[in-house]
């Protein structure tokens, strides 16, 4: 039985950023620029978060922004199969790329009252071995795994929602440790689900 996720959207997506994509080659934009502007607005959104403790009206902004993050990081890989300008540099780049994005966007969830900072770390930990376990079925079998119901765009999309519902002043901050426990659980799934599937012959 196969567990939704967003990344069974991926194909439609990507056909809606063709004419995008198209564009950036156009103007000489590299997949590699493209992963590095991912990363720097990851840390703008993070910066972000932080402000909306005074301000609540930044975290519509970052429910906006992380849709232009989902964008980068899916331009940049295809462009970089389309135009065939893939690199072992670039593959370091997009993948740990991806890890270090994650961990921007998401520190400042230790910031906030009554979050205990061993969760956030704990949420970042299994993020990046869900993040590794894909990058190993790659190199163990030849094809990328992003099986699971909590992977990299599931992730997003479920901190967008979170942003979304701060900024509405939703009281959602006393649960948020309870949403971080469910949120692991969810990625210890997607990790499990992943190595199995690697592991078919």
């Amino acid at each position: 039985m196969n567990i939704p996720s967003t990344y069974n959207l991926k194909p439609a997506f990507q056909r809606l950023l063709m004419p995008a994509m198209q564009a950036l080659r156009r103007w000489g934009i590299s997949p590699n620029a493209l992963t590095w502007m991912a990363i720097a607005w990851s840390g703008a959104l993070g910066w972000m978060f932080v402000q909306g403790f005074d301000d609540p009206r930044w975290y519509f902004a970052i429910a906006a922004g992380l849709l232009l993050r989902m964008v980068l990081n899916a331009l940049d890989g295809m462009m970089a199969r389309h135009f065939e300008m893939t690199s072992t540099a670039g593959a370091f780049l997009n993948e740990l790329g991806d890890v270090v994005s994650d961990a921007l966007v998401m520190w400042p969830l230790a910031l906030l009252p009554g979050v205990h900072p061993g969760w956030v770390g704990g949420l970042l930990w299994l993020s990046a071995l869900n993040e590794m376990t894909g990058v190993l079925g790659g190199w163990l079998k030849g094809e990328r795994r992003y099986e699971g119901p909590m992977g990299k765009s599931d992730r997003t999309l479920v901190w967008g929602l979170f942003c979304l519902l701060l900024g509405a002043g939703v009281e959602v901050i006393q649960r948020v440790e309870q949403g971080i426990a469910v949120v692991m659980v969810c990625i210890v799934l997607s990790t499990f689900i992943r190595i199995r599937k690697a592991l078919k012959p």
